[in-house]
């Protein structure tokens, strides 16, 4: 339905009392009328699917989910992965779930504290935009992040709609990006400290890295995607190093226009549910200095191999085997 204001006209619709409320015009909206913890009805499930599908990411608030209400309701939308390793603070017996408690639990992982590590990662200022497991040949479908503790300020988190952004772009590019296809890889642009790099150790012996295409096809929506981001893409396949860098800055720079993001700013009970395949999302930059504690638990579900326009699937170079993560 349609809610009206002066002088203008607000998407909003409701559903059995499921309220589906925009909060930004190309992506983002907010959920209210459900209580995550009880047991959602079939058109419930429905509703949120399908404005999962429709704003990318979905975010509820004032929720009291425990490990197994959270992973209970993933379940009512994918099969949760399982990661072979995770976070120091990540709950034991409960392997869906994967804690980030503030990225301390990384201080000193490496033989450097984490601000010098992420200073290494970041070889661009888009370096920080990315979707979850984006090396693998079947990156995850879609994430539900739930917030424990968060700091009074700072701390948001900011998703771009990829559907949007490749709709965007000028025809002519369009034409040129859609035949694309490109290297995904962990570790891409770390500058690595001198000697001994604990790091780089780990990158080799952890290596992930696929040929995705430039441009997928939603499998549900059938929606071409910018699957471009930041934290993962290597190298365009055919074009020289200086070309591809210029293009995948131009794409990445497309993807993050503001009037395709939304930022959301988290409370204890805040849940984000989003589409892994068709969002690149960044992490917070701005709390580590403040001292505030910032607790997050994550459940992400299984996905496809991604298809390109020309209908080619992604091709695992290494370390994409199933059930490697």
């Amino acid at each position: 339905m349609a809610a009206t204001g002066v002088g203008r006209t607000v998407e909003r619709e409701t559903a059995s009392g499921v309220e589906v409320s925009p909060v930004a015009g190309h992506i983002g909206a907010e959920i209210s009328g459900v209580d995550l913890t009880e047991e959602l009805s079939e058109e419930t499930v429905g509703v949120i699917r399908a404005a999962v599908l429709r704003w990318k990411v979905v975010f509820f608030r004032g929720q009291s989910l425990d490990h197994a209400g959270h992973v209970a309701f993933a379940r009512r939308f994918g099969e949760p992965v399982v990661l072979p390793r995770r976070g120091s603070a990540s709950p034991a017996g409960v392997p869906e779930i994967e804690t980030t408690a503030d990225r301390l639990e990384l201080g000193g992982r490496f033989g450097m504290e984490h601000e010098e590590w992420l200073a290494r990662r970041r070889h661009t200022l888009l370096r920080g935009w990315h979707c979850d497991h984006g090396a693998r040949v079947d990156p995850p479908a879609a994430t539900i992040l739930r917030a424990e503790t968060v700091p009074p300020y700072g701390g948001d988190t900011t998703w771009a709609n990829l559907a949007a952004a490749y709709a965007g772009l000028s025809a002519p590019v369009r034409e040129f990006v859609d035949g694309l296809r490109a290297e995904h890889r962990l570790g891409v642009g770390y500058q690595p400290r001198p000697g001994d790099d604990a790091y780089v150790r780990h990158l080799l012996d952890h290596q992930v890295a696929t040929v995705h295409p430039l441009v997928r096809v939603h499998p549900v929506s059938g929606e071409r995607v910018l699957f471009v981001n930041g934290y993962y893409v290597e190298q365009i396949e055919g074009l020289s190093r200086a070309e591809s860098a210029a293009v995948l800055e131009m794409l990445l720079e497309q993807a993050v226009l503001p009037e395709y993001t939304v930022r959301f700013r988290w409370e204890p009970g805040s849940v984000a549910f989003w589409d892994n395949r068709a969002t690149i999302h960044l992490a917070p930059g701005d709390n580590a200095h403040l001292g505030f504690p910032r607790t997050m638990h994550r459940v992400m579900l299984a996905g496809e191999v991604p298809v390109g326009v020309n209908g080619k699937p992604s091709e695992p170079i290494t370390g994409t085997e199933a059930g490697r993560w």
